[in-house]
């Protein structure tokens, strides 16, 4: 941002002191070294042509693979063409903050509608208007539970690693304490979550299914965590939604999670859309925005922004949330995408990539690399057995990009209905020659 805001050295010391480092590049030092790029190799004195001739061939070595056996977090879904055509409009695509109603109807009703899908696939009463990603859906969450008396919030080992450390980020910020529940067999370990329960717990969240594709026992998680006297949240896969129980039927009081899966590209990393919904007794805590539908005097159905909290705009730290936005775009694409793929195609792809999952996992056992987790899961699953990196080389050579390697030995896949059973195979088959 130095281009756009002009800050001084001495501005710029500051704000790294304030932050707990010492140059801009330990602000990236997550980042792996062999990503970053300090200039690009261009020669000086080109035209803009040229310069474009030469970053757009740089960009096609891009690898993008013919088969993809990775989720951990981002899904590669099958998106009807009609999705890209509707989302691309010119007036989509530019509509910005719907401050003025009268002029914003379009958008507003495209939230609206986007809204209203999100509580009918999580059975919630209300949702918002959508926030950056899932894992500030989650960390917002905590937020939305914490009360004086109760400021622990209580996260499961099985959720994804990076949701983790984004409300370890929030807590950090704002006080709340975080304590992570160890797992055990691949799942949420529910006799140390109900020790751990105490009087100040604020709330508990788990991710169904998690991040090793198992399904959690969810409504004995929910009913420990409202003995205790706390909130439940939920973070759902929503393509998983269209065949599992809701996180209504669950008992969870606020149901968050990426929906990435419901239209929106990989796309090398973002952006991403995080859903937010919630039961009634929730709904004045949700943060960002909410848009509701009414009538003006003569009758006509109209939509307005019919809740947003002042005091994320005012109240700067002391407000429970600082998010005034929404991912609007996103959010829209999603809403197409439900719309055109309907229950039945939402169910459908669902039940794809579990069965396909359940036979890949199955062919996989017969070559020797066994599933480390007993117990039902949805479309990812665990492996141990033979040499990861070995596995995985031969994959990449072949078009393929296998699953994440946790370390150990153990792999994770996933399978969604884009992979057809003749990739499974030939993926089985170069296993079985490396194994």
């Amino acid at each position: 941002m130095g281009t756009y805001v002009p800050n001084t050295q001495v501005q710029k010391k500051s704000m790294l002191d304030a932050v707990g480092v010492g140059t801009v590049e330990e602000l990236f030092a997550a980042v792996p070294k062999e990503m970053l790029v300090d200039q690009l190799d261009l020669p000086e004195g080109l035209s803009e042509l040229a310069v474009r001739q030469k970053v757009s061939a740089m960009a096609r070595k891009n690898r993008v693979y013919g088969t993809v056996l990775r989720g951990a977090g981002a899904y590669r879904h099958f998106i009807p063409a009609v999705v890209k055509s509707v989302a691309s409009r010119e007036e989509l695509v530019t509509a910005y903050t719907p401050y003025q109603a009268e002029i914003s109807q379009g958008i507003l009703q495209s939230i609206f509608e986007y809204q209203t899908m999100i509580c009918a696939l999580t059975g919630m009463e209300v949702s918002n208007a959508s926030v950056y990603d899932g894992a500030t859906a989650a960390a917002e969450a905590l937020a939305m539970c914490r009360e004086r008396k109760r400021n622990r919030a209580f996260v499961s080992a099985c959720a994804e690693p990076g949701v983790i450390e984004t409300m370890k980020t929030y807590c950090f910020g704002s006080g709340m304490e975080l304590e992570v529940i160890p797992e055990k067999d691949g799942r949420t370990d529910l006799d140390a979550l109900r020790a751990a329960l105490g009087a100040d717990a604020a709330c508990v969240y788990v991710q169904q299914p998690n991040y090793y594709g198992n399904l959690e026992d969810a409504k004995a998680i929910g009913e420990a965590a409202h003995a205790a006297g706390a909130k439940y949240i939920m973070g759902c896969n929503p393509i998983a939604l269209a065949v599992m129980e809701t996180p209504a039927a669950c008992g969870a009081d606020v149901a968050v999670g990426e929906a990435q899966p419901l239209g929106l590209d990989t796309a090398f990393g973002g952006p991403y859309l995080g859903y937010m919904a919630a039961n009634k007794a929730m709904f004045r805590k949700l943060p960002g925005r909410i848009v509701g539908q009414t009538h003006d005097v003569d009758g006509n159905v109209g939509y307005v922004l019919t809740l947003t909290a002042r005091e994320q705009h005012i109240r700067r730290e002391k407000a429970s949330s600082n998010i005034c936005s929404n991912q609007a775009l996103c959010a829209f694409i999603a809403g197409v995408y439900m719309s055109a793929m309907g229950a039945g195609g939402l169910r459908q792809a669902a039940v794809l990539s579990m069965s396909k999952a359940h036979y890949f996992a199955g062919e996989l056992e017969k070559i020797g690399l066994k599933r480390v987790h007993s117990g039902a899961y949805f479309h990812e699953f665990v492996t141990e057995g033979g040499d990861p990196d070995r596995v995985l080389k031969a994959l990449d050579a072949h078009d393929i990009l296998g699953g994440l390697p946790l370390g150990g030995g153990r792999i994770l896949w996933c399978v969604t209905e884009l992979v057809g059973r003749e990739e499974l195979d030939r993926a089985v088959a170069i296993i079985k020659e490396v194994c």
